[in-house]
């Protein structure tokens, strides 16, 4: 009785044993799965994209502004002070459209005295004319005085040169005849040499008076053109920009007065992030939102430099422009850099960067889950990036900032 005492005995400590085993493995069987339960993410909080095999368009996006392709400056011919401002920015203007009137005395004086030394000139030029005509024809009638004493003197030489012969008259005298009638010969080439050399003298004289009247006149003339100027003209059909001046303001000669455009030629000028400009090209096909609405262009040029760490591109639009559409308006373009035939890509993640690996969160087959993997980028764009491996095309994958979660390898959604 005692030794059937003493075996039960043993098998309680036996059984004891095996049910704090039995506690221990339940215990940490539900430790296990409290680790294998997969936080709740709400759908309505991700952005969940499918991934593709197509065509990968490689763009790069910037902003910019709608600059006109057809520019006139306005600028002060005359110097002075504004005086009116007869229009403001904003509207039609024609060539002869009067913008606003400049008043400067001592320019309208100027242009007055110029005028004056004008009619000055012109009176001094007649009076040099009349003077010179006088002694012409003193000078001529000399000449012709002269020649009658000679052909008189010669006549009575000849005359008398046979009476002399037959001594009828002295020799001396007929000598006298002979020696009077040679020295009016010589007075008469003298006399017709003083002709030519006042009527020489007298051409250069008034031709030099000429000269100063017309100098004169010209710069009557300037005087007269600047004083009109005061009075600045659009000088062109457009649209009036801008108008930088006021009323009772000091403007020089050469000052930018406003811009005159040309509405309907309008170019874009974007502004790419100098570390994305490499790839920009003269050609490349733009796509430009203009209030939401699009319009298609052409990069036609590029500027050299670097200015607030972006590269100014220029883009000429193809076609019409929408309605709306007018200077210095913001607009949004999409340069379309390359294309990227059967490629394997989706839409950009947060954070993605060109030749990269990504830890993205790609969904399960049932959608209720999503687990972890390495995903190797390779090109990107604007809203896409190309994918070189970690995914398929048909894999559905989370885009989102998912950075709160880098501490799990799954996430369940709800």
């Amino acid at each position: 009785m005692d030794i059937a005492l003493a075996r039960k005995r043993r098998k309680w400590p036996y059984f004891g044993g095996l049910g704090l085993v039995v506690a221990i493995g339940a215990s940490l069987l539900g430790v296990g799965w409290l680790d294998a339960a997969a936080p709740k993410v709400s759908r309505s909080a991700i952005w969940i994209d499918g991934v593709k095999r197509g065509t990968f368009v490689r763009e790069v996006s910037a902003p910019g502004s709608l600059v006109s392709d057809d520019v006139r400056i306005v600028t002060a011919r005359a110097s002075g002070t504004v005086d009116r401002v007869l229009v403001k920015a904003g509207i039609e203007v024609e060539p002869d459209t009067l913008l606003l009137e400049l008043n400067n005395p001592d320019l309208e004086f100027s242009a007055l005295e110029a005028a004056t030394e004008v009619k000055a000139a012109q009176a001094e030029l007649l009076d040099v004319q009349a003077s010179l005509g006088i002694q012409r024809i003193e000078q001529r009638s000399l000449l012709e005085r002269t020649r009658g004493e000679y052909r008189e003197a010669r006549r009575r030489a000849d005359a008398n040169a046979p009476l002399a012969a037959q001594q009828v008259i002295s020799p001396l005298d007929a000598q006298q005849l002979r020696e009077r009638a040679s020295e009016l010969e010589q007075r008469v080439k003298f006399e017709e040499e003083q002709v030519s050399v006042l009527e020489a003298g007298g051409d250069a004289r008034a031709a030099a008076q000429r000269a100063r009247v017309e100098g004169l006149r010209a710069q009557a003339a300037l005087r007269a053109t600047q004083v009109a100027e005061l009075e600045v003209h659009a000088g062109t059909k457009g649209l009036l920009a801008e108008l930088g001046v006021e009323v009772g303001q000091r403007v020089d000669l050469g000052a930018v007065l406003g811009k005159i455009i040309d509405p309907r030629r309008l170019r874009a000028e974007l502004r790419v992030p100098e570390d994305q400009a490499a790839d920009v090209a003269v050609g490349q096909r733009v796509a430009v939102s203009i209030q939401d609405k699009p319009a298609v262009g052409r990069v036609t040029r590029i500027e050299p430099g670097v200015q607030a760490g972006a590269v100014r591109v220029e883009v000429s639009f193809e076609g019409a422009l929408p309605e709306g559409a007018r200077l210095d308006l913001s607009v949004d373009g999409r340069i379309e850099l390359s294309r990227v035939e059967n490629a394997v890509y989706t839409g950009k993640p947060v954070g993605s960067a060109e030749q990269t690996t990504l830890n993205l969160f790609k969904l399960r087959a049932d959608g209720r889950e999503a687990a972890r993997v390495p995903v190797r980028i390779g090109r990107t764009s604007v809203t896409a990036v190309e994918v070189l491996s970690g995914l398929a095309p048909g894999d559905r994958v989370i885009l989102s900032d998912m950075s709160e979660w880098n501490h799990v390898d799954r996430i369940e959604l709800e």
